[in-house]
């Protein structure tokens, strides 16, 4: 079983052994915005009860092993029994930005600090200060414990090695009050009232990466969830200005790209805001075009304070022109961090629960001018988690192993009449946004 902690909701699979997923489960929660800077989440109804709810309305697939994976960074404080204290931080809360810094051009460097910092403050003396991952272990197992790879988002807490203690005491924390790291894949406990064994498990998004199959050079994974992530596959780490480049899962390959805030967050916004239409009786000719920066903009801009605008809007335009616009932008910007990447993209592999809207698989194959290949399994991330389970029981012994679990359920061809009106206004949003590829 794998339990994924997410923007909107906890889902859980059940997986066999060759990647079937034979019961699925969403526990839907709150993602909170107490201000236009801020984002968290009620910490106790979606890291504790969450996990726990899916746990339980799955309980009779009867699973040998458990492992849990959750976005980052993450925090909240916690008393003696684990039960959180404090709001659930969450990534690009301002929280999380020291006073006068500008957003940094690395995934969350720094921005865990911080989180550190304010919770400590709010919290003086908690039992813990712990990332999501961990409050659901505890709540699963007993084990407040995450990865090597959710702790090393904490730089400067974590070092690579262990908890520093000089930072998190500059934070207002000991390193006792920080969870137990261990290497994703390793039993570290046995789930609550079962024989199952609770495994390590990863961040949501290495979770979606090595059960996709994008592991060949010129591969471009597309997560399509709350949070928009593109990563190219290269045979070389390089450094692009604007753009983070992480190891890959496969052996000597790398990663580039990042994380927009151009996904499900700002299509679900806009989803309220604008009548319901059909997007395929847009004309597509007539289409404005969004800039999508409801909360700032992540990769490549790195500008917390930048915000969305609509341009171009005339009076033989709709709401279907307007909703596909918006899905128009989320496209634009998988365009521009392949672009910027400089790196060949050969194949189109979108994954996350998005991946069932299909207006957006279709923008997205329109404003890159490639086919999209669709996961068949939408909660990736879980079923990345559900493999880590299965190396926790000892089922595994490699993580490279997870490719056989990819699949893909459909291909999504880009419409030959959207093709040239949709590159005339991915140029507009280009010059719209400042950028030197315009």
């Amino acid at each position: 079983m794998g339990i994924d902690i997410g923007s909107t909701a906890v889902k859980a699979v059940v997986a066999d052994e060759n990647g079937n997923v034979t019961a699925r489960v969403r526990i839907p929660h709150r993602l909170r915005v107490p201000a236009s800077d801020r984002l968290e989440h009620d910490a106790d109804e979606a890291w504790r009860r969450g996990p726990l709810a899916a746990l339980h309305q799955l309980a009779p697939a009867a699973a040998k092993a458990v492992a849990v994976s959750a976005m980052v960074p993450s925090l909240t404080a916690v008393d003696s029994d684990g039960r959180p204290l404090t709001p659930g931080l969450l990534y690009g809360d301002s929280r999380g930005r020291a006073p006068g810094a500008a957003q940094q051009p690395l995934p969350a460097v720094g921005e865990a600090a911080e989180f550190l910092r304010w919770t400590a403050a709010e919290a003086p003396g908690a039992a813990g200060y712990w990332p999501a991952p961990a409050v659901a272990n505890y709540a699963l197992a007993g084990a407040a414990v995450i990865d090597f790879a959710t702790a090393i988002t904490g730089l400067p807490l974590f070092d690579g090695s262990g908890w520093n203690p000089a930072a998190c005491a500059d934070c207002g924390a000991s390193v006792e009050q920080m969870p137990r790291v261990e290497t994703f894949g390793s039993a570290i406990g046995q789930v609550h009232g079962t024989d199952a064994v609770l495994g390590t498990g990863a961040i949501d998004a290495l979770c979606e990466q090595i059960v996709a199959g994008a592991d060949h050079d010129g591969d471009v994974l597309v997560m399509c969830g709350t949070t928009l992530i593109v990563w190219t596959t290269i045979a070389e780490a390089r450094q692009v200005p604007g753009l983070w480049t992480i190891p890959h899962t496969a052996a000597g390959k790398s990663q580039i790209g990042g994380a927009s805030n151009a996904g499900g967050l700002f299509l679900d916004w806009v989803d309220h805001l604008v009548a319901q239409a059909d997007t395929a009786s847009a004309d597509p000719r007539r289409v404005p075009v969004w800039q999508p920066y409801i909360r700032g903009e992540r990769t490549p801009l790195h500008d917390p304070d930048r915000r969305a605008l609509l341009h171009g809007l005339d009076l033989t335009q709709d709401a279907a022109s307007i909703r596909r616009a918006a899905l128009e932008a989320s496209g634009f910007v998988v365009r521009q961090l392949i672009e910027m990447s400089g790196a060949p993209a050969l194949r189109l592999v979108a994954v996350g629960g998005g991946t069932r809207v299909q207006p957006w698989m279709q923008a997205i194959a329109e404003a890159t001018g490639r086919p999209v290949q669709v996961s068949r399994v939408a909660e990736g991330a879980a079923l990345g988690a559900a493999f880590l389970a299965r190396m926790a029981a000892g089922l595994e012994s490699t993580v490279a192993d997870a490719a056989r679990w990819a699949s893909i359920e459909r291909t999504v061809e880009p419409r030959p009449e959207w093709i040239g009106p949709t590159k005339e206004r991915y140029h507009r949003f280009l010059e719209l946004s400042g950028s030197k590829l315009a």
